[in-house]
Formats: structure tokens, sequence, C-alpha cells
């Protein structure tokens, strides 16, 4: 008998079960032949029972023909159902050979990997469809973006609502607001207006199967969260209630037997010391908090339980006391943020050893000494250890073996000596900020093998940090022409150079012109001698340039003009003579831009430059750390949150 495509799905428990019109194939199998493109298998004297609505199929089949079965199943399950051309069976009794189309296959491998579309006589169970509506009615919802929740339909057709396609379970709740950025006042009103509030109901513990509950960026009052709250679902994988006003301590949540894995409770109030934490957990952000004390309770409570954590941010709190040496037990971790805390004492050796580490940012503490060797975390990608009090030589292993790096931050510490040249061997560089410090000597000449910011190449526009659970870009603050600018999406796009407020000598290297790629450029406040470059017109991507308080002499060179999108401009106080190149974008700049030189001509007037350079009105190395200089140094916002970004790629 030939079976064609007389199939019918019905639902039985949580199973999908194929039935060949009136008749379900359960027999003893005598032969089995499996036909795909290039590849075919034939069985014969199995003496083997089946039951199609099992997995059961490929088990008749030798090891290594199962093998490559599920090795295609799991890897392009559609891929290798297209190449099926031919199942038989010969089954013992009544039945005759069954020849198993390529419909049936698809029934048979969709149940049990869950591609079948969703079973359209399932809706969502009655009790959880009246808990919906209890939770409800504690929200204030002013945008009514629930109006849809009512009495009568589908709840699992409501929106924010997801159910299992096969029993129709509420499974997830997507409730978060989607920050954006807004073009008018009217769009951010509306923005306000879309967020709910009210309080939590303890009917989120009726849905029993919730696998997924976002919660954030929402108005939900300034109240502890209620101590129901952290018992929910068992199968809870994802929680985020990140950017509301709740307040209170963090109960030990995350040492529950079934704790989420990915958990974002950042940007609230939460306050008191953090919570143990689970060994399950994959990803935790606990940023832009209050919460405080030791980090080690935390951290190291299970020394000899290797953790599963890929993801930690612990930024923006009142965190205190050395950070903990017991990073052996992460060897999984891909993004450590550590930054804006009262953290002390050095940075622990340990870290060293986080071989799959992409980025680490422990900016903004009290951290002292050298830096620990690193040159086993050969996968960074961003390094900011800005301002701290870490002191002693740039480790020149940084640029032989952190070769992967794009943003390299030292800014505001105490490091001494030269540059070492071997930073010109991060050929992936787009970010470099080495300013504030007490560096010496000259610039590398070397500079021109940067070769990401000797690239115009704006191809790809994000900084992905990739883990097992999805992927997340980083964020950046930066002031660029006296502006700070939240730069995440366009990440990619921003290419500059800060080494600013040394003491570095010399002359400024030509080679810096084959940096075409630089959007800002800032040698500022050093000892620089000679005269700008003749060739700085070539940096055509150039938007900022800072060159003052040194002591640069000769005239500005003709090529400036075709510096098209150059909108600020610092030349001051330094031996700049002659007149300022005319019909060019440099007349529309302000006075300040070249106060303390011999340069004349619009926009200066006869007046206006009349404090010419001199020893004093330059830098002096004794007060030059009295000027607050931290506004104009890349800072890295990795501390805003990542999960926003992680979500969708997640889930």
């Amino acid at each position: 008998m030939t079976i064609s495509d007389d199939i019918e799905r019905v639902a039985s428990s949580s199973l999908i079960r194929c039935k060949f019109g009136s008749m379900k194939v359960a027999a003893k199998v005598r032969t089995l032949e499996i036909t795909f493109k290039k590849f075919s298998f034939r069985g014969i004297d199995l003496d083997a029972h089946l039951d199609m609505s099992s997995d059961e199929l490929v088990k008749l089949f030798p090891t290594h023909v199962h093998r490559r079965f599920q090795r295609g199943l799991k890897r392009k399950p559609m891929a290798l159902i297209k190449k099926l051309r031919k199942i038989c069976l010969a089954i013992g009794g009544v039945m005759g050979s069954v020849t198993i189309t390529l419909l049936m296959l698809q029934c048979l491998i969709t149940s049990k990997l869950g591609f079948s579309a969703r079973n359209h006589n399932v809706t969502c169970i009655q009790s959880e469809r009246q808990a919906l509506l209890r939770i409800k009615q504690d929200l204030e919802d002013p945008s009514n973006r629930l109006a849809a929740w009512t009495h009568d339909g589908d709840c699992c057709k409501w929106d924010g609502i997801v159910c299992n396609n096969e029993t129709g379970h509420v499974i997830k709740l997507h409730l978060g607001s989607s920050q954006g950025v807004f073009a008018s006042n009217a769009e951010a009103e509306a923005y306000v207006r879309s967020k709910l509030g009210g309080k939590l109901n303890p009917s989120l513990l009726d849905l029993k199967y919730l696998s997924y509950l976002d919660l954030s960026d929402n108005g939900f009052r300034e109240t502890p969260i209620p101590t129901w709250f952290w018992n929910l679902s068992s199968n809870l994988s994802y929680l985020n209630i990140s950017r509301n006003q709740f307040q209170g301590n963090i109960p030990d949540l995350l040492a529950m037997i079934h704790p989420p894995v990915v958990i974002d409770l950042s940007s609230n109030n939460f306050s008191g010391p953090l919570p143990r934490l689970s060994s399950n957990v994959t990803a935790v952000d606990l940023s832009n908090n209050s919460m405080s004390g030791s980090t080690s309770h935390f951290l190291c409570y299970k020394v000899n339980e290797p953790m599963k954590l890929e993801v930690l941010n612990l930024g923006n709190n009142l965190l205190s006391g050395e950070i903990p040496d017991c990073w052996k037990m992460f060897p999984r971790l891909v993004a450590i943020k550590l930054c804006d805390n009262n953290f002390s004492g050095r940075i622990p050796s340990s870290m060293g050893t986080l071989t799959s580490l992409q980025s680490l940012h422990i900016r903004n503490n009290s951290l002292v000494g050298e830096v620990p060797s690193l040159k086993n975390c050969g996968e960074l990608l961003t390094v900011d250890f800005g301002a701290n009090q870490l002191s002693g030589d740039i480790p020149p292993w940084m640029g032989e073996r952190l070769s992967k790096l794009i943003i390299f931050s030292l800014h505001t510490n105490k490091f001494n000596g030269t540059i070492p040249k071997q930073l010109c061997n991060l050929s992936s560089l787009q970010i470099l900020d080495l300013s504030h410090n007490k560096l010496s000597g000259d610039i590398p000449s070397c500079i021109n093998n940067l070769n990401a910011m000797a690239s115009r190449n704006k191809s790809d526009n994000k900084i992905f940090y990739k883990t097992s659970k999805g992927s997340f870009f980083e964020d950046i603050l930066l002031v660029m022409k006296g502006r700070v600018v939240d730069y995440s999406t366009t990440l990619k796009l921003v290419k500059t150079m800060d080494l600013s407020d040394n003491n570095l000598s010399g002359e400024i290297p030509e080679e810096v012109t084959s940096l075409v790629g630089l959007q800002s450029l800032n040698f500022s406040h050093n000892l620089l001698l000679g005269t700008i470059p003749a060739n700085i017109g070539a940096m055509g991507s150039l938007e900022s340039v800072d060159l003052s308080t040194n002591n640069i002499s000769g005239e500005i060179p003709p090529s400036i003009s075709y510096l098209t999108f150059l909108s600020h401009l610092n030349l001051s106080y330094n031996k700049i003579t002659g007149k300022i190149p005319t019909s060019t974008q440099l007349q529309s700049l302000s006075v300040s831009s070249f106060l303390g030189t011999e340069l004349h001509g619009p926009p200066l007037t006869d007046s206006s430059n009349a404090v010419k350079f001199s020893p004093s009105a330059g830098k002096n190395l004794d007060d030059r750390h009295e000027v607050n200089w931290s506004f104009l140094s890349v800072e890295l916002g990795f501390c805003l949150g990542f999960f926003g970004v992680l979500v969708p790629v997640l889930y």
C-alpha cells in the first residue's frame, strides 16, 4: 500500500503524532530503504519494531549512518528534508509495504525538533488567560498598549504574549518598552506615555510555564519588589526588569536551584550587598544601582566549581574593596564591566587566565600598581583601564599579544616611559586614548601601521561580542567637538587618537597623515616641536583637531583647506605664524582656536590675538593637572546596558 499525503496532525499532550488515514504506523519492520540526493541506505531482515510517532526511525540505521543522519538533523534539518527522495518500509502483518513521502518525514522530524507550524486548534489555557487579566488590572497603561487583553479571543494572540505552539501555555511576556532616539518632543512624550506602571500582581506565579519575562524600561513605582516575585516559574530562563524604579535589597535569588540564566536588574535603585551568584547563570547585569560592599562573596564563594558566567556587568555602583582574585573559576567570561565604582588595590593577576575574554572595563576606580600580564587574553577587543592610578610603563606585550584590540584606553593614570612601538602592531585599533599620563619621548613614526585608522572603510558599524546566548555590542560615550555623543550602533564608524596632556616631545610624525580614517586627533598639552605636517589635508575624515599648548611653529599648511568635514580646530598657544588661509572653513571657527599664536587674518582681529605665545601662556607642566580635562577623553560606556541588544538576538 502506498500512502502519499493523506496526513492528519493531531495534538496529544505536548507531542504531535502523525496519523496516516485512520491507521497509526506502528509495526514490525522487515526492510528499510532510504534515499537522499547523494546518499542511500538499504537494510534487510531488521526484525525491529517501529513507532513512527517517535524518533525511532533513525535508530534502524547502522551507527555510522545514524550519526550522519543525526548531524544533518542538528545542523540543517530542513536542508536534509529537501534532499530526501524516498523512504520504503517493508512491514510485517497485513500492512504490507509502506512508502513514506517527503511530507511524512517532515512531520516526523518537525515533531522531534519543533519546526512544525502552530496547531491552530490549540488556544491559550483559560486559567492563564484569567491570570493575565488579573495582572492587567494592577497595571497603569496610559497609552492603552494592552487594549487587546479582554475576556474574549485567544490570549495567545494578545500583544506581548507568546504561547507554546503545541500546548497553549504562556511561555513569554514581552512587556518592555523600546527606548530609541526621538526626533521631536512629541515623540519623546509619546514614548513616556507608552510605559507601563502600577504594581506587580502575584498572578505572575500562575504562569507556571513562563520562560521569558521582560518588564524593562517602564514606570513601575519606586517600591521594593515583593518577595513572591523571586519565586517565579522554575522554567524562567530570562528575566529583565531593568530601567525601572525598583528598590531594596536583592535576595539570594541567584543561588536558587533553578535561577534564570540571563538576569538584567540594571538601572534601578537596588541597594545593599550583592547576592550570591549561581554557577548556572550565564549573564548578569546589576549596573547603575546602589549596590555596596565587597564582591568576594558574590564571585568567590564556590572556589572549586567552575562557573558558566559569560557576561558580568557591575558598573556604576558603590562597590568597594579589592577586586577578588578568583577569576580562574570563570573560564567562559567574555565581558567584564566593573567601571565607576570604588575598587582599590591592584588588578588581580588571575584575570590573565581568561582566554575567552573580549571586553574588559575597570575604568574610574582607585586601582594602583602596574598592569598584570594579560598575554593569554588574546581575544580581547576592548581594554578600558582609564581614570585610575595605575603606574609603570605601558607593557610592550599589549601590542604583541592583544592583536585584536579595537578600543584601547589608559587615560588619566600615572603611566610613564615612552609609547611602545609594539602598539603599532594593533592593526584593528580604532580608538586609542593614552591621554593625561606622564608619557615622554617621541610619537612613534610607525603609527602608519594602524591599518584600521588608515582606512575609510565603514562597512560594519557595530562592535559585537559573541556569547553562547547571542551577541551584544559596545557603547561608547565620546566627547568630540565639545559635545558628548553616545556611540553604539555607529561605534565602528568612530576612529580617534588622543595622546594629549603628556610630556611627548619631538616633531609630529609625517606618517600620521596616512591615518585617513581618523575623525578626531588630539596631541594637545605636550612638548611637541616642528611644524604641522604639510600633507594634513590628506586626512579627509577629520572633524576635530587639537594641537594646542605645544611648541609648534611655522605656518598653517594650505592643504588644511581640503578638510571639508573639519568643524573643530584648536591651534592656540603655539609659535605658529603667518596668515590664516582664507576661503576655507577656518574663518567660521572661534577666535579662541588661534589665541596665543603669531597668526593674523580672519577670524582674528587686530586686538583679538593680543595674547602672544609665551612660556607662561603655554604649557605649564607643574599645574596642568589642576585643569579638568576628563571631559575631553574617550569614555567607554558599556555600563549603559547591553541586554537591550542581547535579547533580540537571543530570543
